[in-house]
Order: C-alpha cells, then structure tokens, then sequence
C-alpha cells in the first residue's frame, strides 16, 4: 500500500482557522449587545435576556469548538503504521497498536475515533476528521473499514 491520507484536507482549517473565527466574531457581536452597539428601530438597545444568551451561546459553543476541534489530529497510512500529527509533532503508531476504530454519525464532520492499546504521547485515542462525504451524512466513512480491516490483519 503507498501513503496515503485518512484525515480530510480541511482538518487544519477545522482545527485552527474556524473556531479562531468563530470565537471573535461571536465574541465581537456578543461584546456589541453589551456595550450597546446595536440598536433597535426606536433607537433602544438589546433586551438584557439577550445579551445573557447570547452570552452563554458564546461561551459554550467556544468551550465545544475548542474540545471538537482543538483535539483533530491529520493521520495518513503507509503499509506498515499510521501517522498522526498534530501539526508540530508527528507519531508512528504500528497498525497492530489499533484496538478498535469509532466513528461519531452525530456530529456533522463525522469524527473517527482510533482506540489504541497502549496510550501513546497524545494519548489513547487519536481523533481525525474524515474526507467530507456531502451526499453521504449518515453513512459511515469508508475510511473506518478500512483503518479495521488493517488493525485486523495478521501480517502486523
């Protein structure tokens, strides 16, 4: 097998780039309701339970963004390991180290879950966002067959 990517192309913009975005510009409008620069059609300002919510929006999609995001890791394959980095570093991890693999249908990026027998140094498992399948949003992944069928061969 020649290298090839597991992880989506977008993983660095979903990982640093659009929760930067996101958090300011969220956070820049939710700064605004507060401090009064919007304004309504009679010149008053947003009601004080919108601006708690928007608040609380805020902040709880930014803690989401940030464990969601903050923990993609890019992996790609050889015919003997994968290699996950989390752009500064860059691990080995033998395909016989893959205890199972996971996907989340839920979540809209479909994150894949490599379960590892031993923790390496980003730990037990290793979070990656699949290439996006736009027509496909409840099917798994054929990326998390194929990651089992090479953690299941005898070979390794």
């Amino acid at each position: 097998m020649s290298e090839r990517p597991f992880s989506s192309g977008q993983t660095f913009w979903m990982k640093f780039v659009f929760p930067v975005f996101w958090i300011s510009i969220f956070g820049l409008g939710t700064v605004g309701l507060f401090v009064g620069v919007f304004h309504d059609r009679d010149g008053g300002g947003a009601p004080e339970w919108m601006k708690w919510q928007f608040l609380a929006i805020w902040l709880l999609g930014s803690v989401f963004l940030c464990w969601s995001c903050g923990r993609l890791k890019k992996v790609r394959a050889d015919s003997s390991a994968i290699y996950v980095s989390n752009y500064l570093t860059e691990l080995r991890i033998p395909f016989n180290e893959i205890k199972d693999v996971t996907e989340n249908r839920w979540i809209y990026m479909h994150p894949v879950t490599i379960h590892l027998r031993n923790a390496s140094s980003f730990g037990s498992r290793v979070i990656f966002m699949p290439p996006v399948r736009y027509f496909s949003l409840w099917k798994s992944s054929p990326v998390v067959a194929e990651l089992r069928q090479l953690a299941h061969r005898k070979d390794t």
